[in-house]
């Protein structure tokens, strides 16, 4: 018989007297800090229930305290015992902050360093030592010695990503990171995250949903030479395709004891926010100086060249395709099922959008899990259908779907808001001005090297006309066969240090939610272009008609018109011929121009 949250947390305190602590800390993270986990690594949903895709919780002896952050605070209390687990704000009461001001004295907290990124083991450490306690790097993860049917460690295939698709040699990659370790005065780079790793080495695997980055660990030293600890089994027996030439592979397990012997006397790059604490320490263990920075690898990377900014064009006209077929069958299959008493639900939009984007032969899998969302489950930004949640589409609310895939040539992520019916003014005022804030930012025109928390503003000024905003960023970067949230850039009201240059793929998506009623957002992939004169604008990558009936057209001037009407004029020219018969009349209507 499967245990209940509540005995899990008694198992899990049993061992506290061995392990000599009187707490420990479970995060949502894996050994890579990525924003998806393999079952074998969704340890914190095992102990409490929460499914979200950040969180941690603090187990103390007679307490235990969840974190999650602003998007999780209803889904967290539907999925947990209240009994069990008290709730904190990841981000407005941060478990440093909480530890520091609730834990007692002397308290003794348990961790897995593997699963710590050094950034936040740090600010831990400095609250438990003010109360004078101590942090311990345990032998094993805490959650694993409770866990007798976890799910073993993944072995997805990897793929090689050819130079064709890719745009640069994996020996010239390296070449430039090595030159770049040069230029920061060091001699060694430990990598940790899968997609800079795949970029690096041009492979993708398939260890992880949503995910195309094989999990593994990588040093990487100042000349160009690689070590890449990678499990072998996930390895095709032939590796001619590879461009592992000059590349040593060696066994993950052996990962801790060789930075410890390469790092003697050495300096060594670590990213504090993206590679575990145990990774620094076992630099600094073996007598080198531990530069703790972002990795190189991510601001190289976030420059796509010319064939991977190609890719990403090819792939957004077959995804517009494939969303331009699901829009035409859901406005004809919606209101009809509706009628008949039995509706379209959103798990079922899930996979009719995935059944269409299967339809290309250079479909890979989603992007991501979507978010599929019928009347005030938009009102959730981040909300995840099940089936305790699969609401009916609806005429009297609008539906969100926020979707995106992986192609051989790139990845996509667009959001779209439809009426299946006359939507009341409330709606249709936050609309617009939603997509008054999306035209501003394609229609913008600003200095390259500008940052992104410069032009956030731009989208939330139709917003902040009617005394309304969304909690959420603008936009994040995106990866080519990669990361759907790929760093560094963002655009965010929240300061980012990185300047926006040609080159550089975003997503640009204002949204608008109200509680308990609805959610609207638009979102399409931009890609930054050269505009002349050292100016930039973000060009759309998207090619998905927007929703016009729910614009009052009154309140868009004659340039926001003139600038939709050209956008879906391109969407027509693109996907014309393109897109399933059935789908082609709603094409022509839905990119009609609102100018008359």
């Amino acid at each position: 018989m499967s245990q209940t949250h509540h005995q899990r947390l008694t198992a899990l305190r049993s061992h506290f007297d061995s392990w000599d602590v009187d707490a420990v800390l479970v995060p949502r993270y894996d050994e890579h800090q990525g924003e998806y986990c393999a079952p074998h690594d969704e340890r914190l949903a095992f102990l409490t229930g929460f499914s979200g895709s950040a969180g941690l919780c603090l187990v103390l002896r007679e307490r235990a305290i969840l974190f999650v952050d602003g998007r999780y605070q209803v889904q967290v209390r539907q999925e947990t015992d209240a009994g069990s687990f008290e709730i904190a704000h990841l981000i407005d009461d941060p478990v440093e902050r909480w530890l520091e001001r609730e834990a007692p004295a002397g308290v003794r907290l348990g961790l897995n360093a593997m699963l710590i990124p050094a950034s936040l083991h740090e600010r831990i450490e400095r609250s438990v030592s003010r109360l004078g306690g101590g942090v311990t790097a345990l032998a094993g993860d805490p959650v694993d010695a409770i866990w007798p049917e976890q799910p073993e460690k993944p072995t997805g295939r990897i793929t090689p990503m050819p130079v064709e698709r890719a745009g640069e040699s994996s020996a010239d990659k390296r070449a430039r990171v090595a030159k770049r370790l040069r230029e920061m005065r060091a001699n060694l780079l430990i990598e940790a995250q899968p997609d800079n790793i795949a970029w690096l080495l041009n492979v993708r695997g398939s260890d992880v949903a949503f995910t195309t980055a094989p999990q593994s660990f990588l040093l990487i030293d100042d000349g160009g030479a690689v070590e890449w600890f990678v499990d072998t089994r996930k390895l095709p027996n032939d590796r001619s395709d590879l461009e592992l030439d000059d590349v040593a592979l060696a066994d993950p397990s052996t990962l801790l004891a060789r930075i410890a012997e390469r790092a003697r006397g050495q300096t060594v790059v670590v990213d504090p926010d993206q590679a575990s604490v145990a990774l620094s320490l076992a630099a600094k263990d073996g007598g080198g100086r531990v530069d703790a920075r972002m990795s190189p690898i991510t601001l190289i990377k976030a420059h796509k060249n010319p064939i991977e900014l190609q890719g990403f064009r090819d792939c957004h006209i077959e995804d517009g395709a494939a969303w331009t077929n699901f829009n035409a069958w859901l406005l004809h299959e919606a209101p009809a099922r509706a009628a008949a008493g039995h509706p379209v639900r959103e798990m079922e939009v899930e996979e009719q959008m995935l059944a269409f984007r299967a339809r290309s032969p250079s479909f890979i899998g989603a992007s991501f899990h979507p978010i599929s969302a019928a009347a005030s489950n938009a009102a959730m930004c981040h909300y995840s259908s099940s089936p305790a949640t699969n609401a009916a589409l609806t005429e009297h609310a609008p539906f969100l779907l926020d979707s995106g895939g992986h192609y051989l040539s790139g990845t996509t992520d667009a959001t779209r808001t439809i009426a299946l019916g006359p939507q009341s003014e409330t709606v249709c005022t936050a609309y617009t001005a939603v997509l008054k804030g999306f035209l501003a930012m394609l229609m913008l025109r600003f200095p390259a090297g500008t940052y992104g928390h410069q032009i956030d503003a731009f989208a939330r000024q139709a917003l902040w006309d009617l005394g309304l905003d969304f909690d959420h960023g603008t936009g994040h970067g995106v990866g080519h066969v990669g990361a759907i949230h790929e760093g560094p850039h963002r655009i965010t009201r929240n300061p980012n240090p990185f300047r926006i240059e040609a080159g550089i793929v975003l997503t640009v998506e204002p949204g608008y939610y109200r509680t308990d009623a609805f959610g609207i957002r638009i979102e399409n992939q931009v890609e930054a272009v050269d505009d002349g004169g050292g100016f930039l604008r973000l060009e759309s990558l998207t090619q998905i008609p927007i929703a016009t009936d729910m614009i009052d057209v009154a309140a868009l001037t004659r340039a926001e018109i003139a600038f939709l009407d050209r956008y879906h004029a391109g969407v027509r020219e693109h996907l014309l011929g393109r897109v399933l018969p059935e789908a082609t009349s709603y094409l022509l209507a839905a990119t009609a121009p609102l100018s008359t």
